[in-house]
């Protein structure tokens, strides 16, 4: 019992200006209801959007093109659709009552495709002689292939620069070189044998060719 007094007496500390506020707010709301069509032969549109701009609120219409959507007095109502160009009504701020029926045309809209080119069929020396022409691109085998060749692993052994397993092997036999040779002088390959016919085996790889020669 004591509930119910503490419940009636806040109903009547409830100020003028509060119950007429939810009074305007109760009478803005609008049920929007309609029927989307064709603008030339009068069918209804299904799968139209309806959105009310600003707000993250809207529907979409029926098979029959009909809808149905709570917006408020002056609000703002959009309808899009992939095939017809887009519309917007605007809901009265003076709409007495709380319904609003629209009849909403659309109009199609049209879409400009790039122009194509149908051409006749090649004849049969044409297609002969272009199916021998083509060019295949490698496959992952003879790419392989390629990039393991002789004349591809020389390329790279000039254009890499050694790791540090090869450099440390390179300074560790110039140090024992020098180190054999202290306190005299190192023979020169001039004379050495072996140092020519490496010599000549560079020369007929082609090591000694200029590289920007045609």
């Amino acid at each position: 019992m004591k509930k119910i007094v503490q419940y009636i007496t806040l109903l009547l500390l409830i100020s003028p200006a509060a119950r007429a506020q939810f009074e305007n707010v109760r009478d803005s709301v609008v049920q929007l209801y309609g029927v989307v069509m064709t603008a030339d032969s009068l069918v209804g549109i299904p799968a139209v959007s309806i959105v009310v701009k600003g707000q993250n609120r809207g529907t979409i219409t029926n098979n029959s093109g009909v809808f149905s959507i709570v917006v408020l007095k002056g609000d703002v109502v959009e309808f899009t659709h992939i095939s017809y160009k887009p519309k917007i009504i605007t809901v009265p701020r003076n709409l007495e009552g709380n319904q609003y029926s629209v009849v909403q045309l659309m109009v199609a809209d049209t879409v400009y495709l790039p122009a194509t080119i149908i051409r006749p069929r090649p004849s049969a020396a044409q297609f002969a002689r272009d199916f021998a022409n083509i060019k295949v691109p490698d496959d992952d085998l003879e790419i392989a292939r390629k990039n393991t060749s002789a004349s591809a692993r020389r390329a790279l052994m000039k254009s890499l620069p050694a790791d540090g397993r090869e450099a440390t092997t390179i300074q560790l036999n110039k140090i024992a070189t020098k180190a054999y040779y202290a306190g005299q002088h190192p023979p020169q390959n001039i004379f050495n044998p072996a140092a020519w016919a490496e010599f000549i085996d560079a020369w007929k790889r082609g090591d000694f060719k200029r590289k920007n020669a045609p």
